[in-house]
């Protein structure tokens, strides 16, 4: 009898992502003609701003098909650094710089390049469902520094001064969050600088992908722009959330340190696994970061009303708490206070696995639950507000109902 193909531990060890699996389920009963208001999408409800589809179009018409250069073109390269530059305060050039097939893609390959097996890579929870599986690809071993709703879901430096030692080689920041939906302003910024500026050998993977998602008065400060932090970070961000461009792939890396050993690393190992992104969509970076900023600013005005709505609602709704959200387009409530009643349907809720499932299938609503983003993920769920003020009124109206019949 002929044995089974077997699949490699890796293989059988990585989890499906809980946030694709909820929206592909959302698509599903859409399909089949269920009314579900989805607040599981990690994506703008806006299209692409048309100067961007265009320039990639005109370069798809003009035959710019062929191989890139693997870190991208010097153009593309280089209207990314102008960028970091002005709008960040981070001094490099076009060869400090990497474009990768998106954001995710672009903070594996930094993990791959940086992390030997053994490794800890300290990670702020609750956090990116993502995150702790690439840690793992890379052979690395997970410290969590635990930052839970009463602090806002953000580490203080003392929280990460308990957590350094000689072991940790790098430490994932996400500024704004995903799942939490808050940001470190620069003050605390600095606090946390000043305390990895005494641990020269731990790298900061900044993950920036939501910074011109905020939705305060502060201004957005980057990591590696606080003096003496440029050499031991690497700034990952990307076209996705931003400039609605989501399925365009489109991330990219900045790292200056070390003679830009970093970054041809990660030049090396894309060669050997993706090449390029795609060709012909090169020409639209520059495009997106120099003639669409406007639309970009009406997008985060949207959002930030969006904010202020979603909050508004779930404070009121009994037995949950939630921080107010500043950047992104996420909350994460706290929905422990129903854990031991029982739904409409009959479901006794023992957690947010149980507390999604119930919503979905009870009041045809769409949640993440909150078990894959680690620390106190268990008892929360994840809502998107990327989606319109008419969803998002319906979706809550829904759920303060069903949350009304709960015994």
């Amino acid at each position: 009898m002929r044995k089974p193909l077997e699949l490699s531990k890796r293989a059988q060890g990585v989890p499906a992502s809980p946030t694709l699996a909820i929206t592909a389920r959302v698509k599903e009963l859409k399909a089949a003609g269920e009314d579900i208001i989805g607040f599981g999408a990690g994506e703008p409800d806006f299209g692409t701003p048309e100067v961007i589809a265009d320039a990639a179009v005109e370069s798809l018409r003009a035959g710019q098909t062929r191989y890139a250069p693997t870190p991208g073109t010097p153009e593309a390269r280089e209207a990314i650094a102008h960028k970091l530059r002005t709008e960040n305060g981070i001094d490099c050039s076009a060869g400090d710089i990497i474009i990768n097939n998106g954001a995710k893609f672009t903070v594996y390959l930094a993990l791959q390049a940086i992390v030997n097996p053994g490794d800890v890579v300290l990670l702020p929870t609750p956090a990116w469902v993502s995150y702790k599986p690439m840690i793992e690809l890379a052979g690395g071993v997970v410290r969590e520094i635990p930052a839970g709703p009463t602090c806002d879901f953000k580490m203080t430096p003392a929280d990460l001064a308990a957590h350094l030692d000689g072991d940790v080689r790098a430490i994932i920041l996400n500024s704004p969050s995903n799942p939490c939906g808050t940001t470190y302003t620069p003050e605390e910024i600095r606090g946390l600088a000043d305390v990895l500026s005494k641990h020269p050998h731990v790298a900061v993977i900044a993950d920036e992908i939501y910074e011109r998602l905020t939705y305060t008065q502060e201004p957005y400060l980057s990591m590696a722009a606080v003096p003496g932090m440029a050499e031991q970070t690497i700034t990952i961000n990307g076209l996705s959330k931003t400039f609605a461009m989501t399925g365009w792939r489109i991330g990219y890396a900045c790292a200056t340190g070390s003679g830009g050993a970093v970054i041809k690393a990660m030049t090396r190992m894309q060669s050997q696994m993706t090449s390029s992104i795609t060709s012909f969509l090169m020409p639209s970076i520059p495009v997106a970061l120099e003639q669409a900023m406007g639309e970009v600013e009406k997008m985060r005005q949207t959002f930030a009303a969006r904010a202020e709505m979603i909050h508004g609602r779930i404070s009121q709704w009994p037995g949950v708490t939630c921080p107010r959200p500043t950047g992104a387009f996420y909350v994460f409530p706290d929905v422990s206070g129903t854990f031991g009643r029982t739904s409409r349907g009959g479901v006794v809720i023992n957690g947010a696995m149980d507390f999604a499932s119930a919503l979905l299938d009870e009041a045809r609503v769409a949640v993440v639950p909150g078990e894959g983003f680690l620390g106190c993920g268990p008892n929360h769920v994840r809502l998107s507000f990327a989606c319109s003020e008419a969803d998002i009124t319906e979706g809550c109206r829904r759920i303060e109902e069903w949350l009304g019949q709960l015994t």
